[in-house]
């Protein structure tokens, strides 16, 4: 049988024993898989490492399982501010976190990620990295709390902004699919920003702050 892409480059990696762990407790949870693909949970470590992030805000914990792979890549001292809506799916990411022996660098603030990241801002805070994976009709409005919570370069990355076809299909017209294509073209066009958009799994949005 023929591998599709993605298939064939996960193929080539071993399995990671926390992150295994993690879809487990997932699963046990009644959560949904919805957690970030394999390939991408690879280079938001990368990515994190790369820019030496220090303070990354996540939008959307689910079980934890991109929070390992964004904590993994942050140096001694830095700190993840996670928002998740539910905190069943707060304490179940957290546990998963500590498990994986990064419990220390992480901070979940559970309620609405508006409210949430309002208070972030009153708060005067700034980050160097987000990582957007929530509920897709607040997308348009994360991205906007993200550049003004934005230290110059931060990097914000947007996942599932293909919406598992549904972005591509003219005959699509819901409240997600427009405020996904929204978030899209903001990213791609807002001079403030300086963007790509990966389309393998189910879609990347990749952006720096300039």
């Amino acid at each position: 049988m023929t591998l599709t892409n993605e298939e064939y480059v996960d193929s080539l990696y071993g399995a990671d024993a926390d992150l295994e762990r993690t879809k487990a407790g997932i699963a046990a949870n009644g959560m949904p898989d919805i957690s970030v693909a394999d390939g991408y949970g690879r280079l938001l470590t990368m990515l994190v490492s790369l820019t030496k992030a220090r303070n990354i805000v996540e939008i959307g914990a689910l079980g934890g399982y991109s929070g390992i792979c964004l904590a993994r890549g942050l140096p001694e001292g830095g700190k993840l501010v996670s928002l998740e809506l539910l905190q069943k799916y707060a304490d179940v990411a957290k546990t998963h976190m500590e498990a994986a022996g990064l419990g220390d660098k992480v901070e979940y603030r559970v309620g609405d990620a508006k409210q949430s990241l309002a208070e972030l801002q009153a708060e005067g805070l700034k980050f160097d990295f987000f990582f957007i994976d929530a509920d897709k009709e607040g997308y348009p409005i994360y991205l906007d709390y993200a550049i003004a919570l934005a230290e110059p370069g931060a990097v914000i990355v947007g996942d599932n902004i293909l919406l598992r076809g549904r972005t591509t299909d003219p005959a699509k017209t819901g409240p997600s699919v427009r405020a996904v294509r929204s978030f899209n073209e903001i990213i791609a066009s807002d001079a403030r920003l300086q963007s790509t958009v990966l389309p393998g799994y189910d879609g990347l949005a990749i952006a720096i702050v300039k």
